[in-house]
């Protein structure tokens, strides 16, 4: 991953969108190049999931221009696109009883030909996306009796197994414990690196957005409030103005990274004398 047919640089430019009569993006600018993390943050509503799916040809129903690899993405047929552009959705709802290997293999049907089955090679490139998200004990599970966390590594697994030049992931930690959070990310920031990944991510744990993401695009009612590099976007004037709360904002002694932590009442009482 990626793959030759990838072309993963990501941009739209005056991007709006409606549900309806409901606008929920509005001019929106962005792009992200081979190589990057980029991170979409933003309170609930303000369409960062809109996004992502408009990008993976999901709506198309937009105004403004939205490209995969400078292509349109509404002139990109929906097999073509896959092989460009792999999800992973926050949650999976599986109706049928597939084992995990099979759902991962799900992730080569837009390299196959016709009604063609799968090859050894397309088996052997499934089951090392299930080594890479350490899932590969789950291969012959049921995926229905998988805990969420469990099933999000495999669902994982089933994009890296696509071999796409760009990723879309929305909240794809939000079910996993720490310990998997911080693999599945460090596996982002190693393809994006070493593989030249474009990756765009929507999070709203603010920390794993500034220890991973290289720029974030700070949405506020479907616009972009701030775009830049991760510290000088989420700022406390920023997150306190778009998320209408009070937090922390202060440097992480380790890490060196941004470290926000959000206020209870109690807590701004005892910062008021400090103010």
């Amino acid at each position: 991953m990626p793959s030759p047919d990838g072309n993963g640089r990501l941009a739209a430019r005056n991007l709006s969108f409606s549900y309806g009569e409901t606008p929920v993006l509005r001019a929106v600018d962005l792009e992200v190049e081979p190589g990057e993390i980029v991170g979409i943050v933003g309170p609930n509503g303000s369409g960062k999931t809109t996004l992502l799916k408009i990008f993976a040809g999901i709506l198309r129903d937009y105004t403004g221009r939205v490209t995969v690899g400078g292509e349109e993405v509404r002139d990109v047929p929906p097999r073509d696109l896959a092989r460009r552009v792999a999800v992973v959705p926050q949650e999976t709802v599986t109706g049928l009883p597939f084992t995990a290997l099979e759902v991962v293999l799900m992730g080569r049907h837009p390299h196959l030909r016709g009604l063609a089955f799968e090859s050894e090679l397309d088996v052997e490139i499934a089951r090392k996306a299930l080594e890479r998200t350490g899932a590969a004990s789950l291969a012959s599970r049921n995926i229905q009796r998988l805990s969420s966390g469990e099933r999000q590594r495999v669902i994982f697994a089933r994009a890296i197994a696509q071999e796409a030049g760009a990723i879309l992931l929305d909240e794809p930690t939000s079910f996993l414990d720490i310990r998997y959070q911080v693999e599945i990310y460090d596996l982002v920031r190693q393809l994006a690196v070493g593989e030249g990944l474009v990756a765009l991510t929507v999070l709203h744990d603010l920390n794993l957005a500034a220890e991973y993401c290289d720029r974030i695009y700070l949405l506020k009612e479907g616009g972009v409030f701030a775009e830049g590099v991760t510290d000088e976007v989420l700022t406390w004037t920023n997150l306190t103005s778009v998320f209408e709360s009070d937090v922390y904002v202060d440097t992480n002694d380790l890490t060196g990274k941004l470290l926000v932590i959000p206020l209870s009442h109690r807590a701004k009482e005892k910062l008021k004398p400090i103010r």
